[in-house]
């Protein structure tokens, strides 16, 4: 799950100058998980992109926009509306807007209106967590689960640090100090000892971006 916030109406308005025909595109998966870019956000968006004098021209919300099959059977029913556009506004992360980008026949201007956060755990109340930085190097085998590049504000590998304050973390005292997490997490688990083994330092060379896979398809015998 990818959270995202909603970028300030005015920032969007700016970024339309000289456009006024605007389709507009939200994400059914993240991004109305996050309350961004769902039917009803894009549905408000519309309406306040009206009383600015915007013409919005249509609007879809693919099940998910990252993915371009189903953004293609989104945006296939909407292309005489999309043939009126000057410009789309994109409600969904980063990847989303690309994805249409990388989609897009009719070289239309394409915007963000959302701020893509980070990746994130949705849990049962609807509250989306940060809990993986994406590192290339999972270390969760030996922290107990607890990732300690996401959770500790200064991405220790071997932890605590010296700031550490009754549990709490030097930098946001609110904030429970992600190697006391890993280490009573190890207290249940009977796995101390793993916490003994000195980490190396993380090889950065594999954080470096962009990151692609490619899907080697099945051969049938």
């Amino acid at each position: 799950m990818i959270i995202t916030e909603q970028k300030p109406l005015a920032e969007i308005i700016e970024s339309l100058a000289g456009k006024t025909k605007i389709f507009l595109v939200g994400c059914g998966d993240c991004a109305t998980a996050c309350n961004t870019g769902g039917e009803t956000q894009v549905s408000q968006i519309k309406k306040q992109l009206e009383e600015q004098g915007k013409t919005v021209v249509g609007m879809c919300v693919p099940d998910a926009a990252c993915v371009a099959a189903k953004l293609k059977v989104s945006t296939a029913k909407q292309i005489p509306a999309m043939r009126q556009a000057e410009a789309a506004v994109i409600f969904s992360c980063g990847l989303g807007v690309q994805s249409f980008k990388d989609n897009d026949r009719l070289n239309l201007t394409v915007l963000p209106g959302c701020n893509t956060l980070s990746g994130a755990v949705l849990d049962s109340q609807g509250n989306l967590w940060e809990k993986c930085a994406m590192c290339g190097q999972c270390v969760l085998g030996k922290t107990s689960g607890i990732c300690p590049v996401a959770l500790c504000s200064k991405g220790i590998l071997n932890g605590p640090c010296g700031g550490m304050n009754k549990g709490k973390c030097e930098l946001d005292p609110d904030r429970d100090c992600a190697w006391v997490l890993i280490y009573n997490e190890a207290l249940k688990k009977n796995s101390i000892d793993a916490l003994k083994k000195i980490q190396p330092p993380r090889d950065h060379k594999k954080a470096m971006k962009p990151h692609k896979l490619i899907v080697k398809q099945a051969v049938t015998p």
